[in-house]
């Protein structure tokens, strides 16, 4: 496919994900739609996330010592991971809703901190991913590198905070 038709394919369906992200998050705590047990998927999210940062930084280290194919792997099992994380997230808030964060005294303006700057990022590492990973099925490793520059540790961080939110949020 063309980037004329790739790129806007990018902007439709980051969108679409930072919509129906927002629009469950958003909704009022009451509308919860409970009807399975939702409770272990924070802690699988924050697996997921983990998960993710391991194979990215994994994935980093191969590429810099000139091992493509063990790249590629890696770089592919992270957007996938990262692709089952945010199925997982969205089944839980659209069961659940959302969590208000308890904590008190200095842990809550870290936390919402850390949480702003992670929902801000993760808005952008969405296309930003998809057209790294685009550039480079096309062979366009210049254009891939370039962008792949912004896109690990925006998406390292996505994927740190994560879990950092999640202990904050669900077991500090």
């Amino acid at each position: 496919m063309k980037d004329r038709v790739v790129l806007p394919l990018i902007g439709v369906i980051s969108s679409a994900v930072l919509v129906v992200v927002a629009l469950l998050v958003l909704r009022p705590s009451g509308q919860s739609t409970a009807t399975i047990d939702v409770s272990a998927l924070p802690a699988l999210n924050a697996a997921l996330n983990l998960t993710s940062a391991l194979l990215l930084t994994v994935g980093f280290v191969f590429i810099r010592r000139g091992q493509v194919r063990a790249h590629l792997g890696c770089m592919a099992s992270a957007f996938a991971v990262s692709t089952l994380f945010l199925v997982s997230y969205v089944v839980y808030h659209f069961h659940a809703g959302s969590r208000p964060f308890t904590g008190q005294g200095l842990v809550r303006p870290v936390y919402f901190t850390l949480l702003i700057s992670h929902i801000v990022l993760a808005a952008v590492i969405v296309p930003l991913a998809l057209t790294t990973l685009y550039r480079a099925s096309r062979g366009e490793f210049g254009r891939h590198r370039a962008i792949a520059r912004w896109t690990l540790p925006i998406w390292l961080y996505v994927s740190v905070t994560g879990v950092i939110v999640y202990w904050l949020a669900y077991l500090h």
